[in-house]
């Protein structure tokens, strides 16, 4: 049998053990920050939303990174950072050959891409690591279903249900978001059976996100005045921030852990009311939230999500699992730094961009919602 990479790698740890006990320093692999043994780092992606954060602390670390990307965005990158040109779809030469010790996967759109990075990869590094979603889980209801359910405790951990294919699909046909990080997934454990690390976050958040899915508050709060706060403010919710996902994404990699994982956050039951409080900390003008409830914004065609970002009301992906993640070490930074950074960071952004958000509504519709809201009071 033709031993593959992962099988090399296994022997020259075990020669390397030997080696070391009759002392010979030649064999001692040279050691990176906080004694970390450096690896090299594939990482599929690298320029969009979360690769340049990951690139760096990577290369802080001490790893040597190397990036696959279609070369059309400029992202500020660390010297000596390795930038192979090809595309996911038709063109992988630049992979051809080469080897690895750990493939971090964060822009995988489409589950045929991961068929083909797998079957190219899965001899040439050990471990692959694979940035899914929560949406890969199946859940029914979106939107107003579960309006009047304050979830307590979680109801999706790591073995949940996930979407399968409807039985009238097949291998090469579409499929919606969910599924292709589904489809995805499966394809990775095939591939690399004991060596798949899987992370499934929700949604990730901090400078850089131009969704504006988070960003909306930040802004909104420190414009000042009355500000309309959605439902009731012991919703659980979750967010993380892109920087803590990502470099915990890194130590994963360094450490060799696998397994499937909820990149959420933080560690601790966050409700909406104290996200919006602790996003106001950082806020330059006094404001006032307002809380209007679900039924009133149902009935005035309101939508979650879009409307108000952030905000699903008793859904089960924003109040998942994330003790699994804590325990293998990811960790977050306060979630009023996160706002303030983003804060500061959309004030950089152009300004035909900030006018043109991607999710929030328009101050003139929460004005209008705010009006008919206190008139139903007085």
């Amino acid at each position: 049998m033709t031993p593959n990479r992962r099988d090399f790698l296994r022997t020259a740890g075990a020669v390397s053990a030997g080696l070391a006990l009759v002392g010979s320093s030649a064999c001692t692999p040279d050691v990176g920050r906080d004694g970390l043994t450096p690896k090299r780092l594939l990482v599929l992606g690298g320029t969009g939303f979360i690769g340049p954060h990951m690139v760096r602390y990577a290369v802080e670390r001490g790893h040597e990174v190397s990036i696959f990307t279609r070369g059309r965005s400029d992202a500020e990158l660390p010297a000596g950072v390795e930038r192979l040109i090809g595309d996911r779809n038709d063109d992988h030469t630049a992979l051809e050959g080469r080897t690895w010790d750990v493939v971090l996967d964060n822009n995988a759109q489409d589950y045929r891409w991961v068929q083909k990075s797998t079957e190219l990869l899965k001899d040439a590094v050990d471990q692959y690591l694979f940035v899914s979603s929560i949406s890969a889980y199946e859940l029914e209801g979106f939107g107003w279903e579960f309006k009047d359910r304050i979830l307590m405790e979680p109801l999706v951990d790591e073995s949940f249900k996930r979407i399968s294919p409807p039985e009238d699909w097949m291998d090469g046909d579409d499929a919606p978001y969910g599924l292709m990080k589904t489809l995805s997934e499966d394809i990775v454990h095939a591939a690399f059976p004991g060596h798949t690390t899987v992370v499934r976050p929700g949604l990730i958040v901090g400078p850089g996100d131009q969704t504006d899915r988070f960003t909306y508050w930040p802004v909104r709060i420190d414009e000042g005045g009355e500000v309309l706060a959605p439902g009731n403010p012991l919703h659980a919710n979750q967010i993380i921030d892109q920087r803590d996902l990502t470099e915990w994404i890194v130590r994963l990699a360094e450490n060799g852990t696998t397994g499937d994982f909820h990149g959420v956050g933080p560690d601790y039951r966050l409700t909406m009311g104290e996200m919006l409080e602790q996003i106001g900390t950082v806020a330059s003008n006094p404001f006032e939230l307002t809380w209007v409830p679900e039924d009133f914004l149902e009935s005035h065609g309101v939508a979650p999500w879009r409307d108000l970002p952030t905000w699903i009301p008793g859904d089960a992906l924003m109040f998942v699992t994330y003790e699994k993640a804590v325990d293998a070490g990811l960790t977050f930074r306060p979630l009023s730094v996160t706002a303030r950074d983003t804060l500061e960071w959309d004030k950089t952004r152009p300004a035909e961009e900030r006018a043109n958000r991607g999710f929030g509504w328009s101050r003139e519709r929460e004005r209008e919602i705010l009006q008919a809201w206190n008139t139903s009071r007085a």
